[in-house]
């Protein structure tokens, strides 16, 4: 016999988000994640993925990959300190230090895990954290977990961040104090304050730490957003997924070659889970070669981004403050969210709606993610279904 109290509480609770429009409904695929997409039996374009440089169904992704499964086999077979390290494991990690303009890099098997093991691998109880209040859900478990005191700053406001790093540091009551930021902020687009954050941290000795998830690939020729800002050796923990840009699945820190040391011995996640795949690895390694050799697919990517972004806006859509290829359209009403999500479906449209808790409520909206895979034509044929689903409901 299953709890009661259990049965009571999901039911409850379950209930009480789909009535506030707050429940996620989870559309499984039935064609590869590029810029069309089948669901239901229906193709629809797709403007939700963070494919964004279409190479999650690159050829030459796939060919590595299926290299890789022949000379290795599907999985490593261990965690990386005991025999789960492969060559092409260190030769990903020497990669990821060269792509990223770092001593040293490591790989993890996904950017969540990133942030659970680089925080609470150099922070603890005794120490301070400086932190975004619109930084990452992973980055927020990776603070509490480090169990070091959390001090949130209001977002991308550098003279608060200043105020609560002097008082911090003058405090006297941690040992180490970091300050953490994303570095292209997912739900908004915006891009982090890094040259001024960076002349903060220098001022109180603060360890900085970006991660830089949807900058990696996007921002600095696809170098990312601490190389945007020419700021590579200023920065103490990079870190970035495998996942988005990149097109296929894990995460990595970049730094100094002593710190990655130092993950390599205390980070749980590195000495406690089986390593990542072969196929994953070589197909990360490609991928990488891929942005190192040529700007040709973060040029398309921007080139679509700045279309649909001049495209809506000229709808009448509010798309916000962004300065990256996230475009959101900020409806407010969570219900209304979903509402014009559900009509952008149905005329051919995949845009998510995102809604509280990923942000703040009233602020609902359905987010875009162009990539350097849609065609010219596939984005006027998504700017027609939006005018005539804005239109329906009056939100234009």
């Amino acid at each position: 016999m299953t709890s009661k109290k259990l049965d009571s509480f999901l039911d409850e609770n379950l209930n009480d988000l789909k009535g506030r429009g707050l429940y996620n409904v989870i559309d499984p695929l039935e064609s590869p994640n590029g810029p069309k997409i089948k669901i239901n039996g229906k193709e629809l374009i797709n403007l939700s993925s963070n494919n964004y440089l279409g190479l999650a169904t690159d050829e030459r992704l796939k060919k590595a990959a299926r290299e890789a499964v022949e000379k290795y086999g599907v999985g490593a077979g261990a965690v990386r300190t005991i025999n789960g390290t492969l060559d092409i494991h260190l030769e990903l990690e020497e990669k990821l230090a060269q792509f990223k303009y770092t001593e040293a890099a490591i790989a993890y098997q996904s950017g969540f895990n990133c942030n659970m093991a680089a925080i609470s691998a150099v922070m603890d109880k005794n120490d301070a954290i400086l932190s975004d209040e619109l930084n990452h859900a992973s980055i927020i478990d990776g603070c509490r977990l480090s169990k070091a005191k959390i001090i949130r700053f209001n977002h991308s406001d550098m003279d608060d961040l200043r105020t609560k790093a002097k008082e911090a540091t003058e405090s006297g009551l941690y040992n180490k104090i970091m300050v953490i930021t994303d570095g292209v902020f997912s739900m908004d687009g915006d891009i982090a304050k890094l040259p001024e954050i960076v002349e903060i941290a220098e001022e109180f000795d603060l360890i900085t730490y970006v991660d830089d998830a949807h900058g990696s690939g996007v921002l600095g020729k696809g170098a990312g957003t601490v190389k945007h800002f020419g700021l590579s050796d200023k920065i103490d923990f990079q870190i970035g997924t495998l996942s988005k840009a990149i097109g296929v699945v894990g995460g990595y820190v970049a730094g100094k070659q002593s710190l990655i040391d130092w993950l390599k011995v205390r980070s749980r996640p590195f000495l406690f889970s089986t390593s990542l795949t072969p196929a994953d690895i070589a197909a990360c390694i490609k991928s990488i070669e891929i942005l190192m050799e040529s700007t040709e697919l973060n040029e398309k990517l921007w080139e679509n981004a700045n279309y649909l972004k001049d495209g809506l806006k000229k709808l009448g859509f509010d798309i916000g403050e962004s300065e990256t290829p996230i475009t959101p359209c900020i409806i407010g009403d969570e219900v209304k969210t979903q509402e014009f999500s559900k009509r952008l479906n149905e005329k051919g449209v995949y845009a998510k709606s995102i809604v509280f808790p990923t942000v703040p409520r009233g602020t609902g909206r359905v987010r875009n993610m162009p990539s350097a895979a849609h065609t010219t034509e596939m984005l006027d044929e998504a700017l027609g279904i939006y005018e005539k689903a804005g239109k329906e409901m009056g939100l234009i």
